[in-house]
């Protein structure tokens, strides 16, 4: 009754991405932007569902996205915020650090 499941249609690829994959997703977002993730792949010349591609450009491929050893403030704020919240680490998720992800 639901929509149906984004990767069982015959044909799409599944598991690890190719660097080949990584560069096409990479040229097409930078030139066209990503407004339509269920429609980018076949644009983009991708054999993946709109949801692979969204996530992969979300985890792993983004240029925003902050890599490395954390900075000696986000360190600060992290022991600052388990001595307040503890190992509720949901609530952790959910304050600044959050930013480091996704922001």
């Amino acid at each position: 009754m639901g929509r149906r499941p984004c990767c069982e249609k015959t044909g799409l690829k599944k598991g690890p991405w190719s660097g080949e994959e990584d560069q096409l997703l990479t040229n097409y977002i930078t030139l066209h932007g990503h407004p339509n993730w269920r429609a980018l792949p076949k644009l983009a010349g991708l054999l993946r569902c709109g949801k692979s591609c969204r996530l992969r450009w979300i985890n792993y491929l983004r240029p925003d996205i902050k890599r490395g050893n954390f900075t000696s403030l986000e360190e600060d704020t992290i022991i600052h915020l388990h001595h307040i919240l503890g190992n509720r680490f949901l609530l952790l998720l959910f304050s600044r650090i959050y930013e480091r992800y996704y922001f």
